[in-house]
């Protein structure tokens, strides 16, 4: 990269590891200051406050809402880039209108996001998280399991770009059935069968969320769509917790409707329904599918590297905005 003309202030609004030092050398060593705030996400409030004090010409972001407004009180602002692939925090119209580039890391987790889905097909089919709390609370019966062959199941994929298609790869090697649906599918011949959203629900054992989050996009699985699946089916939620109705979740899983509901995320994140915790067919982890030791050191880099690029006059690398013209809407592919 070519040196910049001269410093700027970068602003790291949160971070979900223990310290800044990625970010930091790829910043600083390209001449610029950064300016980190709490780990923690802050209020839209908080980050509003941190970009009028110290106005700088970059923002990088994890969690924390960078609005419209923090986005118009820096007047040298050019670039916020995120640090993932959703852009739902983000004030996308806002940065296009007023000509500041918006960047993701759109590849960075494919492998993870993709295994924990399989991963989590898997714990279901053989039961493996209600085994292993029978077991620790002193129960031992290997009669009463009632478990799956995956080889024999039909699997939904929703959302069949890069992690729908890696998803679908690692499925298919495990000798099921796989269905596709996106409004958009890819080129090319990938071994599934693209179908229709509703024929997907209708026809699929396991339901996998590969879709970004956006207004047509949100609660994209209710009580309707969780009507057409089969009986004693599981939903597969690894993207944004907005695409699931949780209430008519937990009701399917009491009236029999679904039998699991494996979820990586929650619209109410960090805060767990109670209806949702008390339901043995729910499977939940953290917000955690895209983490491991190399794909968060990979995106902390290349998001870094991308506000780098930006401020030295260079084009980005994974623009998610075209500044200076009306933005459509963008996000990710999970």
């Amino acid at each position: 990269m070519t040196p910049p003309s001269r410093p700027e202030t970068v602003l790291l609004t949160d971070y979900a590891w223990p310290d800044d030092s990625v970010e930091r050398s790829v910043i600083e060593g390209a001449g610029h200051t950064l300016v980190s705030g709490p780990a923690e996400p802050a209020s839209a409030e908080a980050i509003e406050e941190l970009v009028a004090e110290h106005r700088p010409a970059g923002i990088l972001t994890c969690w924390a809402p960078v609005s419209a407004t923090a986005i118009g009180t820096s007047p040298d602002l050019r670039i916020v880039a995120r640090l993932g692939v959703g852009l739902d925090n983000i004030a996308v119209g806002t940065a296009t209108e007023r000509g500041v580039w918006v960047t993701n890391v759109p590849d960075y987790c494919v492998e993870e996001v993709s295994d924990h889905a399989v991963g989590m097909v898997l714990a279901w089919t053989r039961g493996l998280a209600v085994f292993d709390r029978e077991v620790r609370s002193g129960r031992w019966d290997p009669a009463g399991a009632r478990l799956r062959r995956l080889s024999t199941l039909t699997c939904g994929v929703v959302g069949f770009g890069r992690i729908g298609r890696a998803t679908a790869r690692k499925l298919d090697a495990f000798g099921c059935r796989i269905l596709a649906h996106d409004p958009h599918p890819p080129k090319g011949e990938y071994g599934v069968e693209m179908v229709g959203l509703q024929e997907l629900l209708r026809r699929s054992d396991v339901v996998i969320l590969h879709v970004p989050l956006t207004p047509g996009t949100h609660h994209l699985i209710g009580a309707e769509e969780l009507a057409l699946m089969k009986p004693g089916g599981l939903l597969v939620n690894v993207s944004r917790g907005g695409l699931v109705d949780t209430d008519a979740v937990v009701k399917a899983l009491d009236g029999g409707q679904l039998d699991g509901a494996a979820f990586d995320v929650l619209e109410s994140e960090p805060h767990v329904p109670a209806g949702l915790l008390d339901q043995p067919g729910a499977l939940l982890t953290p917000h955690v599918a895209f983490s491991s030791d190399a794909s968060v050191t990979e995106l902390r880099r290349r998001a870094a590297e991308e506000v780098v690029r930006i401020l030295a006059g260079e084009a980005p690398a994974h623009p998610c905005n075209a500044p200076g013209v009306p933005a459509a809407g963008a996000g990710d592919r999970r």
